[in-house]
């Protein structure tokens, strides 16, 4: 019996397990998660290094940015998903001990970028460099990191869709889905639709950490293809954070699992994504005017 399908199109995994090993010595799990993220950063920082070398900046330059970057990165997703998911229910001192319990789960991606981006500010500032020579180096391989680390969410049977039998739809064995049938990302509907495979129960739902792995690649080609033409420097973060902003809005309609902004309904991370691509989008016509000005060409020039 398989644990993870896509019966509409013929694929199925057996024995997908959220653990990759245990250490001996302290008795401590490895997850596939924590391994997806870790690659995701590493394959993000290799990708960074080929533009690097290629347009003569300094490699250093952007290891002390992946060194302080990481960290703050990591503060900004746990930070976020603490606060907006469960909104009301820390004190500092329960916060501080509730962020210390990654075994837990919960990051969440804009505090994430809002940290990487803090990074690049501080290390710019440094360093002495402009902070869109950084960005806009760094932008693709974010969007690389995204890809590799989302395919943790697919070990951890999590950041999927409501119901559906579409194309590709994604069937689950609910003996390890967590919070089965009970926690709130877990619809009617869904339960409705069971099916009973040799007594195994299964609901089918949006893979939308899957659709948003895909259309990031996507994304991610087109920002390597247009770097070398880019009009303005900031115009390929600016490109990735209104490309990601639509993404991430169309892809959060479809999740169970939204975290809401405080009381008003409305989902933080579905704000986020419109906010972020309204204004950068305002800011990359802004820049492309701009750039047709008669002294900006002489400068350039």
């Amino acid at each position: 019996m398989y644990d993870i399908g896509f019966p509409n199109i013929g694929i199925f995994f057996r024995n997908v397990p959220r653990i990759m090993f245990t250490i001996p010595i302290i008795d401590r799990p490895i997850y596939w998660y924590g391994f997806m993220v870790v690659s995701g950063i590493l394959a993000a920082y290799f990708l960074a290094v080929w533009w690097i070398k290629k347009t003569g900046q300094r490699v250093e330059d952007y290891t002390d940015l992946l060194l302080l970057g990481v960290p703050l990165a990591l503060i900004g997703l746990r930070t976020h998903y603490l606060i907006f998911m469960h909104s009301g229910v820390y004190n500092l001192q329960t916060f501080f001990g509730a962020f210390l319990r990654f075994d837990q789960g919960g990051l969440a991606i804009y505090g994430g970028i809002i940290g990487a981006l803090l990074a690049g500010v501080i290390i710019a500032k440094r360093k002495k460099i402009p902070f869109t020579t950084l960005a806009d180096t760094a932008a693709p391989s974010m969007l690389l990191g995204q890809v590799i680390g989302r395919f943790g969410n697919f070990f951890n049977r999590e950041a999927f869709g409501g119901y559906t039998d579409s194309l590709f739809a994604m069937s689950m064995n609910t003996e390890n889905v967590p919070g089965f049938p009970h926690g709130s990302h877990i619809t009617p509907e869904m339960i409705e639709n069971i099916t009973i495979i040799d007594s195994y129960q299964f609901i089918r739902v949006h893979p939308t950490f899957l659709y948003e792995a895909f259309f990031n690649l996507l994304l991610m080609v087109a920002l390597l293809i247009y770097r070398p033409h880019k009009k303005f420097n900031g115009e390929i973060i600016l490109m990735y954070l209104c490309g990601y902003g639509v993404i991430r809005f169309f892809i959060e309609s479809l999740r169970t699992d939204q975290m809401m902004l405080f009381n008003t309904g409305l989902p933080v991370n579905q704000v986020l994504a419109a906010l972020f691509a309204v204004i950068c989008a305002a800011f990359i016509i802004w820049g492309h005017v701009r750039a047709r000005r008669p002294e900006i060409q002489r400068r350039k020039k």
